[in-house]
């Protein structure tokens, strides 16, 4: 079952509903073409052996279909040693829910409801959760029978996931089946109530299974949040690599599960897939579980290496989630132009400005504190009013602060904000009270020249506090002119040269393929961003790079 062209064989046999396609192995780009043509456009290209979301292309046309098979060979071949390929029809604006099933080797199948796992980025689940907002109990049973059926077709015995896509009119179509446990066996456990690790080591004794059909309950909500070492600001999700310097997991609140494979110190390389962990959090409905998360991912720490968190903190509080309006198109139709961050409102922007400022001013407090007998009198400076300039992105804020014992009265853009907090300056998470509400922040940084960037509402700020003087000096130094970034190539990952397509002295057309970069088993086509010749060529296939190196030059 974990070759994909075999078990939709397998699963047609079975009866089980299968997506339109061509069932042998596509051998050659052409033979591709023409298979796709005749399916008819759009189709999902796809390694016969893969899984994780490695080896799949959708292509829309004839060229893409080309370029599809070539990639999808070369990344199967890479990440499991077999490049054979097929091709089906690719259900546009699908959800993708799967069942778990449960078998023993006695003849006895069991489904454990379903897992809804549409939001995606290149193939690969981002957030999961069970049960389903979309699924009845009619069509959850029917998936759930066929799900059964071809378990016990195969006389499979452990735990296993039938996956399947389901279109807007509640139709399933059977994709592929995992002979294994998947990584978002959590949130099944949470709402069943079953230890899948402990059943699968019984029935591999040779128990039979001790639950019926009707002993499976669906117990409240739970939603898992892949946490990735990636830089989601770039294709939602590029991995980034690094060592992780600080790292807290939120496990001092109630009802959250963190599954992870690392601690602080540990070093995320190219060489494996970056994830980083899993967070889990359960309610006894949808809204205490997805409140649960967002607290659960304001007191996430990790420092060292760049991760998603800003990315699942949006997608979990986009209100297209919240209302269960999905599908596995969600990310692009969310952020036709890119993950760019939360976006603050005023009232939002005001928070974090006074935020920052009162940062500032306690730190600034506590840096005039002296301990111990001092060799020379001093008289100690008292002040509960400042006059400060906050800058955020390219706009500049007038504040005036006042403070009353934890309490920092702040007057900023017109409005007045009341933050109150005893917090440790040496603790990443920063506790606040902002107008009588309660939110996490985080201080990633702070350093002597003003600039504190904050985690909040997910998304990491860059804020710089002045004084008023500092501020209207700071206007007369000279600005860094960026990098013309259009003449230039620089590898947006850590990873491998796999292929350099140009050479010195080449005329390249904007949108040119110029090299491809493998990262974590992924292969990333780099392109010109203009028409120009090639000045220089500065890697060669098989060389490892690095974030930002010069790849190549155009004049």
């Amino acid at each position: 079952m974990g070759d994909k062209i075999e078990s939709k064989l397998i699963a047609k046999a079975a009866k089980v509903n299968t997506i339109p396609g061509f069932d042998g192995v596509v051998k050659t780009a052409d033979e591709a073409v023409q298979i796709a043509q005749d399916i008819g456009y759009p189709v999902m290209i796809k390694a016969s052996a893969g899984g994780g979301g490695k080896g799949m292309r959708i292509a829309w046309n004839e060229e893409e279909t080309r370029e599809g098979f070539r990639f999808s060979s070369q990344e199967a071949a890479s990440s499991f040693g077999d490049d054979r390929l097929l091709i089906e029809k690719y259900i546009d604006n699908p959800r993708h829910i799967e069942i778990q099933v449960l078998a023993d080797k006695h003849g006895n199948a069991l489904w454990l409801n379903e897992r809804e796992c549409s939001i995606q980025r290149r193939n690969q689940k981002v957030v999961e959760e069970a049960p389903s907002t979309f699924l009845d109990g009619e069509t959850r049973r029917a998936m759930g029978e066929q799900a059964v059926q071809l378990a016990k077709a195969v006389q499979y015995s452990s735990a296993g996931t039938v996956e399947f896509l389901v279109d807007s009119g509640k139709n399933f179509y059977f994709l592929e089946m995992n002979t294994r446990l998947q990584v978002e066996h959590p949130i099944t456990e949470c709402i069943t109530g079953l230890d899948l690790v402990e059943q699968m080591i019984r029935v591999a004794k040779g128990y039979h299974l001790h639950l019926k059909q009707e002993d499976i309950p669906i117990n409240g909500w739970a939603i898992e949040s892949r946490v990735y070492a990636e830089d989601p600001y770039k294709s939602f999700g590029l991995p980034s690599i690094g060592r992780l310097s600080q790292y807290q997991e939120p496990l001092n609140l109630s009802k959250v599960r963190v599954d992870s494979g690392i601690q602080e110190g540990s070093d995320i390389s190219i060489y494996y897939d970056p994830m980083i962990s899993k967070l889990v959090t359960y309610g006894a409905s949808r809204a205490e579980a997805l409140s649960r998360m967002e607290e659960a991912l304001d007191n996430y720490v990790i420092r060292g290496v760049t991760h998603n968190i800003p990315l699942l903190r949006e997608i979990i509080s986009h209100p297209r989630f919240i209302s269960g309006d999905i599908s596995t198109n969600f990310l692009p139709e969310v952020y036709p132009d890119g993950f760019k961050g939360h976006q603050l409102d005023a009232n939002q922007r005001r928070e974090l400005l006074a935020s920052a400022a009162a940062l500032h001013v306690s730190a600034q407090l506590r840096s005039q504190n002296v301990h111990g007998p001092l060799r020379v009198a001093s008289v100690p400076v008292q002040s509960n009013h400042w006059e400060l300039c906050v800058e955020l992105g390219n706009e500049r804020h007038q504040l005036e602060i006042k403070k009353t014992g934890t309490t920092y009265k702040v007057e900023v853009d017109g409005g007045q904000v009341e933050v109150c907090s005893s917090w440790n300056l040496a603790s990443p998470l920063l506790p606040l009270t902002i107008n009588g509400t309660e939110c996490m922040m985080q201080c990633v940084s702070r350093d002597a020249s003003g600039v504190i960037v904050l985690q909040f509402m997910g998304t990491l700020f860059r804020v710089r506090v002045l004084s008023r003087l500092a501020s209207q000096l700071n206007s007369h130094m000279p600005e860094k002119v960026p990098e013309d970034t259009s003449s230039i190539l620089r590898s947006p990952m850590p990873g491998t040269v796999v292929a350099v397509s140009v050479k010195p002295g080449d005329t390249v057309a904007e949108g040119q393929e110029i090299c491809v970069i493998e990262a974590m088993k992924m292969q990333n086509s780099l392109a010109a961003a203009k028409q120009a010749k090639v000045k220089s060529v500065h890697c060669k296939s098989g060389e490892t790079v690095g974030e930002g190196d010069l790849l190549v030059e155009l004049e």
